[in-house]
C-alpha cells in the first residue's frame, strides 16, 4: 500500500512513474467517444485517466494538446502497453487506490467505460470529483431500448456491441442507466456541468439526460462533473 501511495504521489506531483513520455509512439486513431473527451480538455492541463487501457487517449492528449497526462490501469497488459508508449502510468484499482491521491491533484479526471466494472461506483464518483477539478465519466446505458427489448423478448442477459460479454464472464458488475447515474449525482451532491448522449459508435445527439428519451434512445452517456459549487467550464 505504501508503494502505491508513493506512486500516486509521484503522479500527482508530475513525476514520471514509467519512463520518459514519447507521445509520438502512441496510436494515431482514437475511438469517436474518446475524441469527444479530448475535445473537452484544455491544452496544458493536468489529466488523470483511470482505466486508461493501452493509453491511446493519454498519448493523444500529450501529443496534440501538450497535456500533463497520467494514468491508472488495473490490467498488467494495459500497463505494459502504456509503458511501451513511454506514458506515465501506474497499476492500480479505482475502488481502492484513488484515496491515495490528494484533493485537487488534477484539472481533469477521466473514467471512460469503466464505472460499470467497479465494485463501489458511488465511492469512485465521489473520489473523482475530490481529486479532480472536473471529472469526465462515460458508460453504456442499460436503459437503452434495444437492451430492454432483448431482455423482454429473450429473457436472458443481453449481449451487445458495447456489452459484449456473457453474464458469467463479464467484468461489468454494476450496470446502470442514464437515469440511475443522474440520480446518483443528485444524491451525493455532484454537479452535472455537461452531458452528451451517444450511439454505439460514439456519435453524439442532443437529449436532456433527465428526460425519458435519453434513457430510452442513448446507448452511451457521457457526463462532465464537478463537486459542489463548481463553476461551469466554457466550451
Amino acid at each position: 500500500m505504501a508503494d502505491l501511495a508513493d506512486r500516486s504521489a509521484a503522479l500527482s506531483l508530475g513525476m514520471n512513474a514509467s519512463g520518459p513520455t514519447i507521445a509520438s509512439a502512441a496510436p494515431d486513431e482514437l475511438r469517436r467517444d474518446l475524441r469527444l473527451i479530448a475535445e473537452m480538455i484544455e491544452p496544458g492541463t493536468r489529466v488523470l485517466d483511470i482505466g486508461c487501457g493501452d493509453g491511446a487517449l493519454l498519448a493523444y492528449l500529450a501529443r496534440e494538446k501538450a497535456v500533463d497526462a497520467r494514468g491508472m490501469e488495473l490490467s498488467q497488459s494495459g500497463v505494459n502497453a502504456c509503458v511501451r508508449h513511454g506514458l506515465s502510468v501506474i497499476q492500480g484499482d479505482a475502488d481502492r487506490d484513488l484515496d491515495a491521491f490528494p484533493a485537487g491533484a488534477f484539472d481533469v479526471v477521466v473514467l471512460s467505460q469503466t464505472l460499470q466494472a467497479t465494485r463501489q461506483p458511488r465511492h469512485v464518483v465521489e473520489a473523482l470529483v475530490r481529486i479532480g477539478k472536473r471529472a469526465i465519466v462515460s458508460f453504456p446505458n442499460f436503459g437503452f431500448w434495444g437492451i430492454r427489448l432483448s431482455l423482454f423478448w429473450h429473457g436472458r442477459m443481453p449481449v451487445s456491441e458495447l456489452l459484449n460479454n456473457s453474464w458469467y464472464d463479464t467484468p461489468n458488475i454494476h450496470l446502470c442507466t442514464i437515469r440511475d447515474f443522474v440520480r446518483l449525482c443528485d444524491e451525493i451532491g455532484t454537479r452535472i456541468e455537461r452531458s452528451i448522449t451517444l450511439d454505439r459508435h460514439g456519435r453524439p445527439f442532443s437529449l436532456d439526460p433527465r428526460g425519458g428519451l435519453a434513457n430510452l434512445l442513448a446507448e452511451q452517456g457521457m457526463f462532465v462533473l464537478s463537486g459542489k459549487g463548481g463553476r461551469p467550464p466554457s466550451y
